[in-house]
């Protein structure tokens, strides 16, 4: 940092860059030399929604906009070790923080001014400028096959871990896609969508034994991408036969999607959650191997992931077994596993991932609290998940308030008594807004 100029910290998180951050570095370079503090995308995505445009991205962009001196990557919302190991003589930020919930932070930061020796210069906010049109602008314009499918690589990198809701539909793609709650004071949405063989069979009026083909599938796949911008993990049974899967893994790819999860069982699909209950046969580690191995020589791309779903605990094959054939799919070349169980009490999915864990700390984890649902994502994570998939859920709760509508019509023998059950036909006909 100069001796002779003033130094200025600006952070930022500007993945939409528009005339307000212009107009705070323009300010800011009055002063004197502007450092640009650009929080990495995990600290973004823990009080927003996930930057449209990475790190490193943003940091060639900062780059090149004059007036910025240099650029420096902000781990955390709270400033306070950054401004202590650089001691800039200024801070400047928009006066929006005055209230909400970046107050404390700005709090903080006054606090660690007063003992560098340093001030706060705020600046009025630019006006009329919507970050939230803007992303809804670009949602409306959609997103591209590339851009989609390396999205789950990098939440996986970014994110302490990805939670993922199933889609059957364009319409279920759209609540998984809008849906946004506040906690804690910060926004949560999730972040990727589950194409589910059991829910795109049942919304056919199917069973869930590879009835519906691929091609089928493929069609839902393209309802939910022609109205969503999100990632999505599509469950692929068993992958069919090798000759098929390579075809499959090709396809999927060129559409767009971030993952295809193969279970490592044989013969005609039984849901797995029936367990022991229906015979169901798991295929031999080097025949499933062999499989991942033709799948990912398959691959056009790097961001596409193939992901090994373990039947070991669900078939009463132990936790030694769940863990031999996790490591070896590893080795054949799987980028995720996936450990399932029936059981209501999450201690075995635990097990194993703790002991996973052990010997490899890297290999992301996916899970599936359907039956286990008293654990929290919280919990999982700091166990090792690093994927949360709710596999079925928007199906089972649509289908007990459809039956309890058309069970109420027949019995008032007229439609009255739903009205409170049903949206209005008004906000059904603008539900989907015209592009």
């Amino acid at each position: 940092m100069s001796k002779t100029k003033k130094n200025i910290y600006v952070a930022m998180s500007a993945d939409i860059i528009h005339d307000g951050h212009i107009k705070i570095i323009n300010e800011a370079h009055k002063y004197g030399e502007v450092i640009i503090g650009l929080l990495d995308d995990e600290v973004i995505s823990s009080y927003k929604r996930y930057p449209l445009l990475g790190l490193e991205q943003r940091k060639v962009i900062f780059s090149s906009i004059n007036g910025v001196s240099q650029i420096v990557v902000q781990k955390s919302l709270d400033y306070s070790d950054i401004l202590r190991e650089l001691r800039p003589n200024y801070v400047i930020h928009g006066d929006d923080w005055k209230e909400g919930t970046q107050k404390p932070i700005r709090e903080k930061v006054l606090e660690v001014l007063d003992e560098i020796g340093g001030e706060l210069i705020e600046v009025p906010y630019t006006r009329g400028v919507s970050i939230t049109a803007l992303e809804e602008a670009l949602t409306a314009l959609g997103t591209t096959p590339d851009v989609r499918r390396a999205k789950l690589r990098r939440l996986i990198n970014s994110k302490e871990y990805v939670t993922v809701l199933e889609a059957h539909n364009g319409l279920t793609g759209l609540i998984v896609e809008k849906t946004q709650v506040e906690v804690n004071g910060k926004p949560k949405s999730f972040d990727a969508m589950w194409i589910s063989s059991l829910c795109d069979s049942t919304a056919k009026g199917k069973p869930d034994i590879e009835l519906v083909d691929l091609t089928s599938r493929l069609n839902t796949i393209n309802e939910v991408i022609e109205v969503t911008t999100k990632p999505i993990i599509l469950d692929g049974d068993t992958g069919g036969k090798v000759e098929h899967f390579v075809y499959t893994v090709r396809t999927l790819e060129r559409l767009g999607v971030s993952a295809v999860i193969i279970e490592d069982k044989v013969g005609l699909k039984k849901n797995s959650l029936f367990g022991t209950d229906v015979e169901q046969t798991q295929d031999t580690i080097e025949n499933f191997q062999h499989k991942i191995r033709e799948g990912k020589k398959a691959q056009v791309t790097s961001e596409f992931m193939i992901i090994a779903r373990v039947e070991s605990l669900i078939l009463k094959q132990g936790l030694k077994n769940a863990l031999k054939r996790a490591h070896a799919y590893v080795e054949a070349g799987a980028d995720g596993i996936m450990i399932h169980s029936k059981e209501k009490d999450p201690k075995e999915i635990l097990d194993f991932i703790d002991s996973f864990r052990k010997d490899n700390k890297n290999t992301p984890i996916v899970v599936v609290p359907s039956s286990y649902n008293t654990i929290t994502e919280q919990e999982l994570s700091k166990h090792g998940a690093n994927i949360v998939i709710y596999a079925n859920h928007l199906i089972r709760s649509a289908f007990p308030a459809m039956k309890k509508t058309a069970e109420t019509i027949l019995q008032a023998g007229r439609a009255k008594e739903v009205d409170e059950m049903c949206l209005p036909i008004k906000q059904i006909i603008t539900l989907i807004p015209e592009r």
